[in-house]
């Protein structure tokens, strides 16, 4: 997994840098706005701590930027500024989390893995293929042996998240999380409601949805 670090203090940058190597991650580091954007733009990166009082190109620019170029990354602002406003900016901006300083490592360090969770995707694939099952992740379409299945938006979410996580068992809270952020929150009930009409809309199309129950755990689709 690799990380990019951009951080124009020096400690901080180190600091973060010896522990998440230590963690086993791969990072890459600058102080720079400017090389940090080429950087993020250039390189292929998981995860992105972003500062947002840069030198030469700020954090706020570099993230806009960053999603502009539908760039795949978790991005988590780490920012001295604390208040209420500057952190709904950075979400609006598109970033997925964001921690004010000072922060505990461990908090950090659970962030991450939690971003590492939320929604992963293979981005070379413009499709991931089940049996009879296409899922379209540009279009986002679900195609059954060549028929198109009219889903809602969490309809979809929700067979994008467990074809995506094929041969994993994937809980009630990360699909609640897939399909309403961090900061919002689906019940188990409506998740096993948008389960069972999508179920219907495939069965009407002449095959059965090859999504499983695990009970008392959650939800998984087979390796084929």
């Amino acid at each position: 997994m690799k990380i990019l670090i951009i951080e124009d203090s020096i400690s901080l940058r180190r600091s973060l840098k010896i522990g998440l190597t230590n963690l086993g991650f791969t990072v890459d580091d600058t102080g720079d706005g400017s090389e940090g954007l080429s950087m993020a733009l250039s390189g292929n990166y998981s995860l992105l701590i972003l500062d947002l009082m840069l030198p030469s190109v700020d954090g706020t620019a570099i993230l806009k930027a960053i999603r502009k170029a539908n760039k795949d990354i978790r991005v988590l602002i780490l920012s001295a500024r604390d208040l209420t406003e500057d952190k709904i900016e950075g979400l609006l901006n598109g970033a997925d989390d964001y921690l004010t300083k000072p922060f505990s490592f461990d908090e950090l360090h659970v962030r991450l893995l939690c971003l590492m969770r939320r929604g992963s995707l293979n981005v070379d694939k413009s499709t991931i293929s089940v049996g009879h099952f296409s899922l379209d992740l540009h279009l986002k379409q679900l195609h059954c042996n060549g028929k198109d299945a009219n889903l809602t938006p969490n309809e979809y979410k929700l067979v994008e998240c467990l074809f995506s996580n094929q041969g994993k068992v994937i809980g009630p809270e990360k699909l609640s999380e897939y399909l309403a952020g961090q900061y919002d929150a689906i019940t188990k009930n409506s998740i096993e409601a948008h389960l069972s009409t999508t179920r219907k809309k495939i069965r009407e199309l002449g095959y059965d949805l090859p999504i499983k129950t695990k009970r008392g755990f959650g939800y998984f689709v087979e390796k084929i």
